[in-house]
């Protein structure tokens, strides 16, 4: 038996939506084509996917099974047809690459480096993008590399995961700080300090991984949100984690600072989506140079604000 890719869109719209009523709208059919689509589509899979009631419609187990499946399918098939209309018009190929905020331009344009030299056939095209919309774009085919950090990878994006490689963190504190003339610390000491951080855990990535590596070192932090800039922080936390970019405009700022690291096991990793466009290695840091033939066009949601680690001005990433 075959899978009908049209037959999984109508399932994915009508377990998205919660109503047939609803999806039949997004999908600009009848209701009653969708369902007899949904119907037939659970006689050729031999078990049932919805359960349908007054309040709605209801994924069964073997529905969201099925669902978590049906998106990376309609993602490759996206993908492919895209790359076979690319060559077949002679286009130039566009490799689309998605970041999160916790990944700066620095690296960006130290990854891709080797990749435009050695394919200059192919444009980089950048996007940014918060976790969430990260690993949506990548399963529905829209991007075709997802650079992040500490990112969980989705069901889908598993198997091409791959670790980049391992970076130090760092934490920024006042000059008077009983730290700050420390050249490194051990996690645990920062148990009774105060972290102040970009997001709120469970809405930033970033943040979720710094409070994992507390928990793991045996100890739940304590943290606060950075403020707004207009804002005055009468009694600034005690410290700021950040990672410790390497170029030069970055460690011309950290001087502004001082910080103290300590190791990092949680790997720099990009989930993507089965591609036959190429990966980018994982080189040594060159210094800062404008990117060869790359379109950098990264995208801030609204309210996207940068936020700041200290009052030096650190960056900190989500």
């Amino acid at each position: 038996m075959r899978l009908d890719l049209n037959k999984l869109d109508h399932l994915i719209a009508v377990a998205e939506e919660g109503s047939v009523t609803r999806a039949a709208a997004r999908l600009h059919l009848s209701q009653q084509a969708l369902s007899t689509s949904v119907r037939v589509l659970e006689r050729e899979v031999g078990v049932p996917l919805l359960e349908r009631g007054t309040a709605g419609v209801t994924v069964l187990p073997a529905g969201a099974s099925l669902l978590e499946d049906a998106r990376v399918l309609n993602g490759m098939a996206r993908a492919a047809l895209r790359r076979a209309r690319q060559t077949g018009r002679g286009e130039t190929q566009t490799l689309r690459i998605g970041h999160t905020p916790a990944v700066t331009g620095d690296e960006l344009v130290t990854l891709l480096a080797p990749v435009t030299d050695a394919h200059p056939d192919v444009t980089p095209e950048i996007h940014q993008r918060y976790p969430s919309e990260l690993t949506a774009a990548l399963l529905a085919g829209d991007l075709d590399i997802g650079l992040c950090r500490g990112m969980a990878p989705a069901h889908g994006l598993t198997r091409t995961r791959t670790t980049l490689g391992h970076q130090r963190l760092h934490i920024a504190v006042a000059c008077d700080h009983p730290l700050a003339a420390r050249t490194s610390v051990a996690l645990p000491e920062l148990a009774h300090e105060s972290l102040l951080v970009w997001g709120g855990s469970g809405r930033s990535g970033y943040t979720d991984l710094l409070v994992d590596h507390c928990r793991d070192a045996g100890f739940e932090p304590e943290t606060a949100r950075t403020p707004p800039a207009r804002e005055h922080l009468p009694s600034p936390p005690s410290s700021a984690p950040a990672t410790s970019p390497s170029s030069p405009g970055h460690q011309a700022r950290r001087r502004a600072a001082k910080r103290t690291s300590f190791p990092s096991n949680r790997p720099f990793t990009h989930p993507c989506t089965p591609s036959t466009s190429p990966t980018p290695p994982a080189p040594a840091a060159p210094p800062f140079s404008p990117m060869s033939g790359c379109e950098y066009t990264p995208r801030k949601p609204k309210g996207h604000r940068t936020a700041r680690l200290a009052p030096t001005g650190a960056a900190g990433e989500c």
